[in-house]
C-alpha cells in the first residue's frame, strides 16, 4: 500500500458533467490521494453511489442525518487537507454565497476551515453562468477564499454552445494539484 498524499473531499452536485469528475476522482484515488465523496441527492441523479465507492473504498455520504453521520460533516473538514465541488452547480454556488445549510455539501462548506483550499469547478448553461445571481455569488466566494475555476466554452448537453461547460478533467486534476502544493516560506510566513 503507498503512502497517503493527501486527503481530499470530493463533493458532486446534480450536472450531466458528472461522469467527468469520475475519471478525475479515479486518478486522485491511484495516485495515492485519500479521497472520499459526498454527493448531493441531484448528483445520484447522474451517477451511482457504487460508482463512487468503487473508485474511492470509502462510502459516499448524501445525507447529513443517515445512521451514525450526524457530525461527520465536522469531522470531514477537519479530515481533508482540500476540498472541492465537482461538477458546481449554480444552486449550489448561489446556495453557498448566501450562507444556506440546508444539505450535507452546503452544511460542510458553513463548517469549513479556510487556511485550507476549497475549490469550485462550476458546470451549468451558458445563461446560467452569466446570470448576474450567479455572477454575483462567484464574487462573494473568491473573496471569502474560494478558488473558482474557470469554465469550458463550447457545446452543452442543452444544445446550447458557450460558457459554462465544466473543464476537462486534466485541467481540474491540474488546479487540484497547484492548490496541494506547498507554498513557498516566504509567502507562507505573509499570510
Amino acid at each position: 500500500m503507498s503512502k497517503n498524499k493527501g486527503n481530499i473531499l470530493f463533493q458532486l452536485t446534480g450536472s450531466i458533467a458528472c461522469y467527468k469528475a469520475c475519471a478525475v476522482i479515479s486518478r486522485l484515488a491511484q495516485e495515492g490521494f485519500g479521497v472520499k465523496t459526498v454527493c448531493s441527492k441531484n448528483a445520484l441523479n447522474f451517477i451511482g453511489k457504487s460508482t463512487l465507492e468503487g473508485l474511492t473504498h470509502n462510502p459516499v455520504y448524501t445525507d447529513t442525518f443517515e445512521d451514525r453521520t450526524a457530525l461527520e460533516h465536522i469531522e470531514l473538514t477537519r479530515w481533508m487537507d482540500l476540498a472541492v465541488i465537482c461538477p458546481a452547480t449554480g444552486n449550489i454556488i448561489n446556495k453557498l454565497a448566501a450562507g444556506v445549510a440546508d444539505d450535507y455539501i452546503s452544511t460542510i462548506f458553513l463548517a469549513f476551515d479556510f487556511s485550507k483550499p476549497y475549490l469550485i469547478a462550476p458546470a451549468m448553461n451558458r445563461n446560467m453562468w452569466a446570470h448576474p445571481a450567479t455572477r454575483r455569488s462567484v464574487k462573494t466566494l473568491e473573496e471569502w477564499g474560494v478558488k473558482v475555476l474557470g469554465t469550458g466554452n463550447g457545446r452543452q448537453a442543452c444544445g446550447d454552445v458557450g460558457e459554462g461547460r465544466l473543464l476537462e478533467p486534466e485541467a481540474i486534476y491540474k488546479e487540484i494539484m497547484a492548490a496541494l502544493a506547498p507554498r513557498p516560506a516566504r509567502e507562507a510566513a505573509r499570510v
